[in-house]
This record gives C-alpha cells, structure tokens and sequence, in this order.
C-alpha cells in the first residue's frame, strides 16, 4: 500500500524526534565548484508515545499512496489504522480513481478525526485531519494546486502538486503532496518539476511580511529511479536483503548531492524494500512482458522529505 511514518513536533517545550542538523553552507572544491551534502537522513520513531507524563506537543502521522486507479473502503481502514495515536493525519494520494475518496476517509476516522483541510486537481490529493474539537486549535489554512503536465481529464493521472498550509497548536506548517514524471531517462524534467513546484506553490498572494512555515514536508509518488543497473541484478540484490547496496545508484540521492533538488531537506531511514513495481494484489515484483523490458525501473521513490526551519 503506501508508505508512512509518525513524527513529533516540539514547540520549545519538549524535545524534537526528529536528529535535525544545521542547513550546511556550501563548500567549494579546488575548482570553484559548489559541493554539496544532498538529502540527510534522519531517525524518525515509528510511533508517539503518548503515556503519562511524556505527552507529545504534536504528533503527526503521514502517509504517501499511489493508487492506481483502484481502492475498496477496507484498504482505507488499512490505511488509518485502529491505534491512531496521533494528532493530525496527512494523506496524500497519487492516481486516485473516481470513488469519493474525502467520503471514504471521513468514514473510516469518524469516531476519532475530522477533516481539517483538503487541496485535490483531479488524481493528486491531499488531506489533512485532526481529533474532534480540533479546528479550536487551526488558525490558519489554505490550500494550492500546480500543474506540470500529464494527460489530466483523459485517464484523470495528473502530474504536479497540491499544498496544505496550517497553522495548528501556533506551529505554521506546509504540506505538499506531488507526482512528478517518470521514466528513468527524465531525470532532468523531475527536477525542473520540483523547482517549479517549490517556486510556485502558495505565490500567488505571497505576503514579505507573512512568516513563513516553520516546517515543510513533502510527500508523493517522485519517480526517481534507480541510474546504471539493470533490473533483474538489482532484484537479485533485494531479494538477498542487500537494497542498501543500491543507495548509490538513486537518482534522487544523486541529484540531492548535486543540488538539484532538496537542498536542506532531511528524509527518513529508507529502511523498506522498493515498493515498484509489483504484480497486482502480490509483494512479487513485475512479472509482466513490461517489467522485463523496462532495465532501470527498479526504484520507484515515494517517500517523505522534511525541512524544518
């Protein structure tokens, strides 16, 4: 299904989960030339502890999902889960089909959650919910959508972005949710997606005077893949439990260190086997004529990227 993680935000008076690091200033090279660090990672819990004494300031559990056109209401019951410890769920759905997804999450978080706040363009979207009585504690919300192409109305997979800022418990957040292109050859074209996302999100009524997000997290389906090996050595090496050897071959993390992309972003521990592309309903990868023929398709990224400022 997708893939998700639980982080505790502190507002000053508790201590962070998350191992944050100072955004490092560029150093150069005996060239002149920029180096850079890329994306860092950083230990995130897999839960909240919420036991007496040691109540987190804020806990938000964030799932990422590509769809693929189909869902029945027990993947979304899947999808909550029944221990919800947590105050805000973030939800953020690629190739989402045509049933009412919003209805469907209401139902499943109804004893539980509200929805606090949603941004959707067609297949892309992003939901935001918090425990009963919480819009006592939103002060501010709004939503965005960007658009970079795609076949949109005709088969409904729009690529781009949607956005969520919120204000919750004084702690001015930004959520954005994409789908970039894919194919392993466009490296550059999902690059120049991010710039353009980043740039324009939330621009059309930029305030100098307004603060900015405290922190920014993104999540979706990225499509960088894995660069320089074909795809039957790299499943070998997965189905030997030894994925961590193929870390040097990511796009994503090669484009992060040449400062492409995610300049001051850290990301969890990528501590999950790649989860493209399976056989339909299995966790066995691709047997399809399209899966032998594809050589570097191995690695499809959608993971969670946050900068905290």
């Amino acid at each position: 299904m997708g893939n998700l993680c639980h982080i505790h935000v502190g507002t000053g008076k508790g201590r962070s989960r998350f191992k944050w690091k100072r955004k490092p200033q560029d150093v150069m090279d005996n060239d002149g030339v920029a180096i850079h660090e890329g994306v860092k990672t950083i230990g995130v819990e897999n839960y909240c502890d919420f036991s007496a004494g040691s109540t987190p300031d804020l806990c938000i559990c964030i799932v990422t999902w590509n769809m693929n056109g189909q869902v029945s209401y027990e993947d979304i019951e899947e999808l909550v889960g029944r221990d919800r410890k947590f105050h805000l769920l973030v939800v953020g759905l690629q190739e989402v089909p045509r049933n009412n997804i919003s209805r469907l999450l209401k139902a499943a978080l109804l004893e539980s959650h509200i929805l606090l706040g949603k941004a959707t363009m067609q297949s892309l979207q992003l939901y935001v919910f918090g425990p009963k009585n919480s819009e006592l504690f939103r002060n501010e919300l709004k939503m965005d959508k960007y658009a970079v192409g795609g076949c949109g109305g005709l088969i409904r997979r729009k690529k781009g972005a949607v956005g969520i800022r919120i204000n919750f418990k004084g702690i001015r957040m930004e959520f954005i949710s994409c789908h970039l292109s894919a194919h392993t050859s466009n490296v550059e074209e999902r690059n120049s997606q991010f710039r353009h996302i980043s740039n324009s999100l939330f621009s059309k009524n930029w305030n100098p005077y307004a603060r900015p997000a405290q922190i920014t997290i993104w999540l979706g389906d990225l499509n960088y893949r894995l660069q320089g090996i074909n795809t039957f050595p790299a499943r070998n090496l997965i189905n030997e439990n030894l994925q961590q050897l193929l870390t040097s071959k990511d796009q994503l993390l090669q484009e992060a260190e040449r400062g492409q992309i995610f300049d001051g972003y850290c990301e969890g521990t990528l501590a999950f086997k790649p989860t493209y592309k399976y056989d339909i309903g299995s966790t066995s990868y691709d047997t399809s004529h399209k899966g032998s023929a594809i050589s570097k398709d191995a690695r499809n990224v959608a993971w969670i990227f946050v900068c905290h400022k």
